[in-house]
């Protein structure tokens, strides 16, 4: 059985190479969708019971590693030492640093590799991560998979 999460956020970025608008900086209303594959519960009686998992969990697990994070954050490459300089010379600011530039396949990635050991470990193994999509307007997105 497999079940998604659908979750949003905010953020700026840019992606300082590109030849058109992308290199200036600007902002997204993120969608970010986490897909889980396992078995439903089958322990008579259980409080989730016929569910691969309540869905409150995998808000909370995705809201706490990527979404807090992100929200409302600008999202800049560690190679883009201007805007990052700049950024953090912003008292207060939220910078988010990332180790690639920040377009939707990459952010994707990042997610994915994020969550899916936490899902991994937390239920032990009963649970598999199987994607995340990342939107980044809602007629372009991102799917970062298992393999």
């Amino acid at each position: 059985m497999k079940i998604t999460r659908r979750l949003e956020f905010d953020a700026g970025h840019r992606i300082p190479q590109h030849g058109s608008q992308c290199r200036n900086l600007h902002g997204h209303r993120y969608v970010l969708e986490v897909s889980l594959a396992g078995d439903t519960v089958a322990d008579a009686g259980a409080a989730n019971e016929g569910m691969v998992l309540d869905f409150s969990d995998i808000k909370t697990i995705v809201s706490e590693h990527i979404v807090s994070r992100w929200d409302h954050a600008f999202l800049v490459y560690q190679g883009d030492s201007v805007i990052r300089d700049f950024l953090e010379s912003l008292p207060g600011h939220k910078t988010v640093v990332v180790p690639a530039i920040p377009t939707a396949e990459n952010l994707a990635r990042l997610a994915f590799t994020t969550l899916a050991p936490l899902f991994e470990e937390r239920y032990q193994g009963r649970l598999r991560l199987e994607r995340v999509r990342l939107y980044e307007t809602p007629n372009c997105w991102a799917d970062a998979e298992a393999l």
